[in-house]
């Protein structure tokens, strides 16, 4: 049974929305994104609205910010802000009121920031464009906010571009905008997905401490019950468009009371510190060896004494056991993502050597190496990018091996056959990628990576932008692909909960070098390394005394059963 409404005195409401029901064009699947909501935020509070993709979080904050589509309307309802109903505005009242009263930090600040503007000029565009200071007070108050967000030099910062900065950067930076005309209601929209533990734990502390010392109200939308322990007051729970749940955040996480939040607690990853049955001395034969690798970035000309060098992988070995997993785990630059380009040959290295099945990878040349390639595949980590939009699915998963010398009947045979392994219906093969949710664009990748029964399978990031229900399945997918293939793993993921549920063993990886390896027990209970330890404490709601409790909550369920 959902929890009821907060009650709260008008004075104490900064946000009211009633009965918002926002619709869809005609023709799509459902008629309506969100359905007759309600909720409240009052002043100085953080409102966690959670749900999976499709649930409406994002629609709700677009609506309250009057940026949605024009093929999407609020058809009934109301949204007011200190009394007044925004929904009835004209657009020129509306945009008064978008950074001065109501500000919003979106998903992908490297989307959402002009590629081809300063940071400096970024932020002082949002005053200008509200006639606020003059040029001079502008930049004073950017360089300030810069400082207050936590980046490192405001000064040489204020004049670099977007891709210069990492992603928690860009997000700092995103976060400075949003407070530059000190609004009173911050909007948030998964705003730490795609970042690293270390990274994310960082820019909730900075949300945190910059509501407390500014009395803003927050309204923070995330799929991350992880994240709602760390610093939600009050909890909204969405599906489908409607509210199931709502309470203080204590009550939804200790007691919640519909079987959707149950199941979406239970389908949190969790720092499990078991380990898989160890293999007899037979079954231990190493699949791949990598000794020594090296590769360093160059950019820049040595002339003029201007030239950058980064060493992504710096020294690395290891061995991978057959039908074994190995996590590589990490912040963002660590080098991660490098080695397993390398280990692909998607670019080359500078020195070592990368032994599979006996042969030297390192030292094939690209026609050498081609062979080899169908044994050796990988799941990329955004799916919609990596899949040709032109192309339907079944043209994605053909023609790799039919390029390969299979038969084109033989390899629509498989594709239509895999499909079906990982979850998809029959008609999947004939759609395009842009039909598809990312849980299912992600299966559609891994069936792309099984089409030529690889022997070496190389996840990439492959669950860090999923609904914690959906990585739950794809994880259980990807066990089950493996225990029934004997396919060896190499699983990359910033995300240490991730690594403790599919890992026989976990390399952890800090400026290009590994600082430690061992099983998840290790790793995770008794990490020896001082950065290990930094990445553990740093994951949300895994602390002592977190809300988020594991225990009572059974598995996510299949189709069909009940808790």
């Amino acid at each position: 049974m959902a929890s009821g409404i907060q009650v709260a005195s008008p004075a104490d409401v900064a946000l009211s929305v009633r009965e918002l029901t926002v619709s869809l064009p005609e023709g799509m699947e459902r008629a309506h994104a969100v359905v007759n909501i309600s909720f409240d935020l009052k002043r100085g509070q953080i409102l966690c609205i959670i749900g999976e993709s499709g649930s409406g979080k994002s629609v709700t904050a677009n609506a309250i910010m009057g940026l949605l589509p024009k093929a999407i309307r609020v058809s009934a309802g109301a949204i007011h802000l200190d009394g007044t109903n925004i929904v009835s505005l004209s657009p020129d009242k509306l945009r008064s009121l978008r950074g001065r009263v109501v500000s919003m930090i979106f998903q992908d600040p490297l989307s959402a920031l002009n590629p081809v503007m300063t940071v400096g000029a970024q932020i002082e565009e949002v005053m200008a464009a509200h006639d606020v200071g003059t040029p001079a007070s502008r930049r004073s108050r950017a360089i300030d906010l810069l400082i207050e967000v936590g980046l490192p030099d405001p000064q040489l910062m204020y004049h670099q571009y977007p891709f210069r900065l990492s992603g928690g950067q860009r997000q700092r930076v995103m976060i400075a905008m949003a407070l530059a005309l000190e609004p009173a209601i911050l909007i948030a929209d998964e705003p730490t997905t795609a970042l690293d533990v270390t990274t994310q734990a960082q820019i909730l502390k900075l949300i945190r401490d910059i509501q407390r010392r500014k009395g803003m109200s927050v309204m923070f939308i995330t799929h991350d019950f992880g994240v709602v322990a760390e610093i939600a007051d009050y909890v909204v729970v969405m599906e489908k468009g409607h509210c199931v749940e709502q309470g203080s955040a204590e009550q939804v996480l200790k007691s919640p009371g519909h079987l959707y939040t149950r199941r979406l607690i239970a389908a949190v990853p969790h720092l499990t510190g078991t380990n898989r049955a160890p293999l007899d001395a037979a079954e231990r034969r190493p699949i791949l060896k990598v000794e020594c690798l090296v590769k360093t970035y160059r950019s820049g000309s040595a002339l003029f004494r201007t030239q950058r060098i980064v060493p992504a992988v710096n020294g690395i070995t290891f061995d991978l056991t057959l039908g074994r997993t190995l996590g590589v785990v990490g912040e963002s630059g660590s080098g991660k993502s490098s080695l397993g380009r390398l280990l692909i040959k998607l670019m080359e290295s500078d020195s070592g050597s990368i032994l599979f099945e006996g042969r030297d990878l390192a030292q094939l040349s690209e026609a050498k190496f081609r062979p080899l390639r169908p044994k050796i595949q990988m799941i990329f980590q955004d799916p919609f990018a990596s899949l040709n939009p032109r192309s339907t699915v079944g043209q994605i998963l053909t023609v790799g091996p039919v390029a390969h010398g299979m038969r084109y009947s033989e390899a629509c045979e498989r594709a239509r056959e895999l499909l079906f392994h990982v979850g998809l219906d029959s008609g999947a093969f004939d759609r395009y990628p842009h039909e598809f949710s990312g849980g299912q664009r992600q299966r559609i990748g891994i069936a792309r990576a099984l089409m030529f029964k690889p022997k070496l399978l190389i996840a990439d990031e492959a669950v860090s932008a999923l609904d914690v229900s959906i990585q739950a399945q794809i994880l259980k997918l990807l066990d089950q692909i493996q225990r029934e293939t004997g396919v060896s793993m190499i699983f990359i993921t910033h995300d240490l909960r991730v690594a403790s549920q599919i890992c026989d063993e976990i390399a952890v990886m800090h400026r290009g070098q590994i600082v430690e390896r061992g099983p998840p027990s290790q790793i995770f209970l008794a990490p020896k390394s001082s950065y290990t330890r930094e990445l553990v404490a740093a994951i949300p709601g895994e602390q002592p005394g977190s809300m988020l409790e594991h225990e009572g909550y059974v598995e996510y369920p299949k189709q069909g059963e009940t808790l």
